[in-house]
């Protein structure tokens, strides 16, 4: 009683044909492999939508002028002295 015999894989097999038929089975790897396929196409299409992204916002970046640097705020003075030269 410790293994199978060969009527336990005999029922085994038949119902798994049952199951899944002879048709059903090779329908199912074909979908499997059509699945894969797929994958593998959407993959790479992502891959090269990246690509071109990127290199369209270098070229955006490099085709952008450049604008001229900002003066240096001046200093402000601490204690300014009053005009006392002018006469009004």
């Amino acid at each position: 009683m410790g293994g199978f015999s060969i009527w336990h894989w005999l029922i085994v097999g038949l119902v798994i044909l049952l199951l899944f038929g002879k048709g059903r089975f090779s329908d199912m790897m074909g979908d499997v492999a059509k699945g894969l396929k797929s994958f593998k196409k959407g993959m790479s299409e992502d891959e090269e939508a990246e690509e071109r992204r990127r290199l369209t916002a270098e070229r955006t970046v490099e085709a952008q002028p450049v604008p001229p640097a900002a003066p240096a705020p001046a200093e402000p003075v601490a204690n300014p002295v009053p005009d006392t030269d002018r006469q009004a």
